[in-house]
């Protein structure tokens, strides 16, 4: 098959999404696939890639790490034309929330293509945590994507592959994706991933709990009797997970080591975590990788609060070198609540043999064991579970992770699985 990806940002980019991307291209190569992947382009030093597909784009953080392209009749044709002299494409799988989910369900209603839809994200809850006016934010949003997708839900009915019949197809704009029956919605995040999912053959997610969030709120493929979200993980590479497991755990002497991996964004927790820590008062190692807007304000937290850990900010690292650090890690500490989808890390670190502190309830119960779970949102909680953390460490005791999770957790059966739906998707 012939796989076309959008995304909302480049893959080359930081981000959980980004890495399950470059992943699952990798091993759809590896099965004997074809993918392509178009995203915004980076306004940064990137690798070049035949893969590619580069859009026009304007930065949106100061960092110039992420871009948007704008959704319209020029990059209809810019797509077109970068995809003309490609392989026939059998199935368009977007994996975006935007910009990019709007240009890929445009490309797939042009074109007749099933669409296959990863929700990454939880939209009304990172809207919430990092815009002034979510309301405002989300109406707009929900009006803008009323505009965007209107090819989409305006094509023949005889174009349109998702459906078994053309009369199913007029019954599906009427019921389910026409701007009529949304207009009756309350635009909020809910209405605006269900005008998403009704577009699409499939509808996937990456843990279960958030599966049975979307179909709770009806985000839910636009084919008649297919009312269910697959859950499909993302994914460790085999490589590297091999190649772990076959050095071993190795010695871990000196102090409790945790380690923090994310965005440094006011939806992650980022400060809350690092307030915790000096509250604590534990006698710990803690590193913290990755970047972002809140770096500076997480350095003067540390400076002012003089924690007794040594707090180390590493920045960003390459995928494999941050598994490494995980699996050195006594502890991979967990601090987002209701934005995750999956949670990622921690299921990679319990790939590798390493325990979560966990915030988020879902992720905790997901996981299943090899958690110490933060009772709520508060920075006493975390930091009393980073004190029972770090003496159940010190005590030679730690928790033990689910040994199944890693082979469950293997990219190559996460692609197998994708594959059968895009199989599915493919029939309708």
């Amino acid at each position: 098959m012939h796989v076309v990806m959008f995304a909302d940002q480049h893959v080359e980019s930081l981000g959980g999404a980004q890495v399950s991307m470059r992943l699952q291209r990798r091993f759809l190569e590896r099965a004997g696939h074809t993918v392509t992947i178009v995203a915004p382009r980076l306004h940064r030093p990137a690798p070049t890639d035949p893969a590619y597909v580069d859009l026009p784009s304007v930065p949106i953080t100061p960092d110039r790490e992420y871009a948007l392209s704008w959704p319209g009749t020029r990059t209809d044709r810019l797509v077109d034309a970068a995809l003309a002299g490609r392989p026939p494409v059998d199935v368009v799988h977007v994996q975006a929330d935007f910009w990019g989910a709007f240009i890929g369900h445009r490309y797939a209603a042009r074109h007749g293509l099933p669409v296959v839809h990863t929700m990454h994200n939880r939209v009304d809850v990172g809207i919430e945590a990092t815009a002034p006016f979510p309301g405002l934010v989300l109406r707009v949003l929900n009006a803008w994507a009323r505009r965007a997708l209107r090819p989409a839900l305006l094509r023949p009915p005889d174009v349109r592959r998702i459906p078994r019949s053309s009369q199913d197809s007029a019954g599906i704009l009427r019921g389910s994706g026409d701007s009529a029956t949304f207009a009756r919605e309350a635009p909020d995040g809910w209405a605006y991933l269900r005008r998403l999912a009704r577009l699409s053959a499939a509808v996937t997610a990456p843990s279960a709990h958030f599966a049975r969030r979307l179909e709770a709120h009806g985000a839910v493929p636009g084919v008649p009797g297919q009312d269910a979200v697959d859950v499909v993980w993302n994914g460790i590479d085999d490589d590297i997970l091999d190649a772990a497991l076959a050095a071993g755990p190795g010695e871990r002497p000196g102090r409790p080591r945790f380690v923090w991996i994310g965005r440094m964004s006011p939806e992650k927790r980022l400060l809350p975590f690092l307030e915790a820590v000096a509250a604590s008062g534990i006698d710990a190692d803690v590193e913290v990788i990755g970047g972002g807007a809140q770096l500076r304000a997480a350095r003067r937290l540390v400076e002012r609060s003089r924690p007794v850990a040594s707090i180390r900010f590493s920045g960003r690292m390459p995928y494999a070198q941050t598994l490494a650090r995980l699996a050195e890690a006594d502890a991979v500490v967990q601090t987002s609540i209701g934005f995750e989808t999956q949670g990622m890390t921690v299921f990679e670190a319990a790939s590798l043999g390493t325990p979560a502190v966990v915030s988020d309830p879902d992720i905790a119960a997901e996981l299943g064991a090899g958690v110490w779970s933060v009772a709520d949102a508060s920075v006493a909680a975390l930091a009393e579970t980073l004190r029972r953390a770090a003496a159940d460490i010190a005590g030679g005791s730690p928790v033990a992770v689910d040994p199944t999770i890693g082979e469950r957790f293997r990219q190559s059966s996460r692609t197998a699985a994708m594959v059968a739906v895009y199989a599915r998707a493919a029939r309708r």
